[in-house]
């Protein structure tokens, strides 16, 4: 049972209308592409929990704060007096490890996985004892891209490779035990936990100047001409959709802006009339205030 669905990425759907706008630096690429394939790996992952029995409680994208100390745990399951952490890394091309020394396939050095995932389960271990449960816990990091290979001299029951994946979920599933309230009461417990921290925090600072003013295919990402339709792929827009999809991703990219006509106008690049714009706001929002002071927010009836 999916107790906690993986919940929409927010930092990664302020990247991705980022990247449309702006020109990223290397390290902004960077952060956009590290962000863009782990969740590509989590989805992937998700899809394949779907072959777990129904005897299992799944907590996706959880984040804690124990004393202090904050980790976070890509997927969690719940059987039956054990908890498993599953760390999932989306990574590709050939990793080497030398004692206890990871690289990377250019060979520069990285962080050894392992080590947050040993601090992930202590921490977690901890916080579970102060709420008074005392459950074994297996840790292993799922390697899931088909392209990953790992070079070392040693076995590590804890790391499940491309290749070990259906091996692995077989095994979980070799003697499942029906979960009873309790279980259900603990995951809970776990999801009151989770923190739900900004996604502004997580990116790096950037300004409404920075941006290129205008309306983006949803398809293809490209700009739009005069007429709503993208040259690049062909595809036709509606005004109205097309407008407000630009202020909904004006809203997220700068949610301390009002939304006003003549800031979605300058938004949206002179694409469509003031008038048009008024119209499509008005019917959608709300508008509040009088004179210059007017502006539209999300309606609440």
């Amino acid at each position: 049972m999916n107790f906690r669905p993986r919940p929409e990425k927010m930092e990664l759907f302020l990247l991705r209308y980022l990247n449309c706008r702006m020109v990223f630096s290397e390290s902004q690429a960077l952060t956009f592409f590290t962000i863009e394939k782990g969740y590509e790996g989590e989805l992937k992952s998700d899809a394949w929990l779907k072959g777990l029995t129904d005897e299992w409680l799944i907590l996706n994208d959880l984040l804690f704060d124990y004393h202090g100390s904050r980790f976070q745990i890509d997927t969690l399951l719940i059987a039956y007096e054990k908890i498993y952490i599953l760390d999932v890394k989306y990574w590709e091309g050939d990793h080497t490890t030398k004692e206890d020394k990871w690289f990377t396939p250019t060979g520069k050095p990285e962080k050894n996985p392992f080590h947050q995932l040993e601090r992930c389960e202590t921490l977690f271990q901890r916080m579970l004892h102060d709420l008074g449960i005392h459950y074994t816990i297996e840790s292993y990091l799922i390697f899931n891209n088909p392209e990953f290979h790992l070079y070392t001299t040693s076995i590590n029951p804890a790391i499940i490779f491309p290749t070990q994946l259906n091996r692995f979920l077989k095994k979980l599933n070799t003697k499942p035990v029906k979960l009873n309230k309790k279980y259900h009461e603990l995951a809970q417990q776990l999801v009151d936990h989770n923190i739900e921290e900004s996604p502004y925090k997580r990116i790096f600072p950037y300004t409404y100047e920075q941006q290129k003013k205008g309306v983006t295919c949803p398809n293809c990402k490209t700009f739009f001409t005069d007429e709503l339709v993208c040259k690049n792929c062909g595809y036709v827009d509606e005004v109205e959709a097309a407008i407000l999809r630009s202020v909904r991703e004006f809203i997220l990219l700068f949610p301390e802006k009002k939304v006003t006509t003549n800031g979605i106008y300058e938004w949206c690049g002179g694409i469509r009339s003031k008038k048009i714009i008024r119209r499509v706001l008005a019917k959608n929002y709300k508008l509040v205030g009088h004179s210059l002071t007017s502006h539209f927010v999300q309606r609440t009836d």
